[in-house]
């Protein structure tokens, strides 16, 4: 299995830059930093799931409101003919593609609170479909990775974030980001097609595909050509579209006569159990991160790079200096920001490094983090192909997202 393979390697390379460190630059205190790191990422990861905790609480809650008062049943309706394709395995009209729908259209405004319960739900209503508990299935590979590829239409964290580091045009990474996350996305899912062999130029799919690709093109000149409504969607629109969605599920409860408290606390208490269940996995990649990341193999890594683009005649490397970002977003979305943070600090928000730095950022999800907590939730051991294709997503994306920056931010 990948994942194992990748947690293991993480921990010898910490041993084996650890000791270099020891011998050869008497750095007597490496073995402190890293056993450290281990604690710290520990309790994160504790800390992580305890938040989580309360997200998954309400959204389940809501989730069974909506199951409840045929809300789920509609946004089912709506998309059952593409997931009909991508899905074969999935029956028609299966709940499963109403919690499918919820998280990725909350991932695509970048709401990431909506996202996470929305997606375990699906994750554990497609495990009912699992003749093979422990063993991943084609349908939970395709949704995890179109949940890992990440497509986000509304960038809302990083933008935030942009403004708060004082940048004067906090809004300028919004195109490459949707450009650089859209790529990601067609990558892995035509990816798994070939691996799946699913048919993309099936008329169905064709037709929903070409219907995404229209609205981000319309939606990507009306904001072009006026930037200043980029702002409104991205603080305004999209978190009223996530409590419209409430409201929604809430009024066709209302006209179906349903106890809609009974219901809420009833869904709620799922997510108290879903969050349990995560904790080891999140802590397990969290460490492991920590020690690869305190060993300075992060740093090694990007100046490993460095020195062979210059070796073979490659002067233009001004990119590798945000790679870190890109190296730590698969793994984990809080350090990914902390090392796009740190290179704003070092390199000013506005420049060419630091919108890279945030490009890299919205580019693709947390790969194995996803892998790990969904997986995990359900007790699947065996991934099958899931990593690859996550990895493959993630290839793209950074490809995307290094070209595109080039053509928005280079001077």
């Amino acid at each position: 299995m990948l994942l194992n393979r990748i947690w293991i390697g993480m921990f010898l390379i910490a041993l084996m830059m650890g000791l270099s460190k020891l011998v050869f630059w008497h750095d007597l205190t490496i073995f402190e930093k890293i056993v450290t790191s281990i604690t710290d990422a520990s309790k994160s990861g504790f800390e992580i799931s305890l938040f989580l905790t309360g997200t998954l609480c309400f959204w389940l809650g809501i989730m069974k409101v909506g199951e409840e008062g045929g809300s789920i049943r509609i946004m089912t309706r709506a998309v059952s003919p593409l997931f009909s394709k991508l899905f074969p395995e999935v029956p028609k009209n299966h709940p499963a593609i109403g919690s499918m729908m919820m998280n990725i259209s909350a991932n695509m405004l970048g709401l990431d609170n909506a996202a996470t319960p929305a997606g375990l739900k699906a994750m554990n209503q497609l495990q009912e479909l699992n003749k093979t508990p422990d063993t991943a299935t084609n349908a939970q590979i395709m949704f995890l990775v179109l949940n890992a590829s990440g497509l986000t239409i509304i960038p809302v964290s990083i933008l935030a974030l942009r403004a708060g580091a004082g940048s004067s045009a906090p809004t300028e990474v919004f195109l490459p980001i949707l450009i650089s996350t859209y790529f990601a996305t067609l990558g892995g899912l035509i990816y798994l097609a070939i691996k799946q062999r699913i048919n993309l130029f099936n008329k169905t799919v064709f037709a929903y595909i070409g219907s995404i690709t229209a609205f981000i093109v319309g939606l990507l000149a009306i904001l072009v050509y006026n930037p200043a409504l980029i702002k409104p969607i991205s603080s305004v629109g999209s978190n009223l579209f996530l409590f419209l969605v409430i409201i929604f599920f809430i009024v066709l409860a209302m006209r179906k006569k349903v106890n809609i408290y009974e219901q809420f606390i009833e869904g709620a208490k799922d997510g108290f159990g879903i969050a349990i269940k995560i904790v080891p996995f999140l802590i397990a990649m969290l460490a492991a991160i920590a020690v690869f990341r305190t060993c300075g193999a992060l740093d090694a890594l990007t100046d490993g790079i460095k020195f062979l683009l210059l070796a073979v005649g490659i002067k233009e490397t001004q990119f590798v200096e945000a790679l870190p970002v890109a190296f730590m977003k698969p793994f984990s979305g809080s350090g990914a920001r902390g090392a796009m943070v740190e290179l704003w600090e070092t390199h000013s928000v506005d420049s060419f490094v630091g919108k890279l730095a945030a490009t890299f950022q919205g580019s693709t999800e947390t790969t194995f983090y996803v892998l790990s907590v969904y997986f995990g939730s359900v007790g699947v051991k065996n991934s099958r192909y899931a990593a690859m294709g996550g990895i493959v997503a993630d290839i793209i994306g950074f490809t995307a997202a290094i070209l595109v920056s080039y053509l928005f931010y280079a001077s």
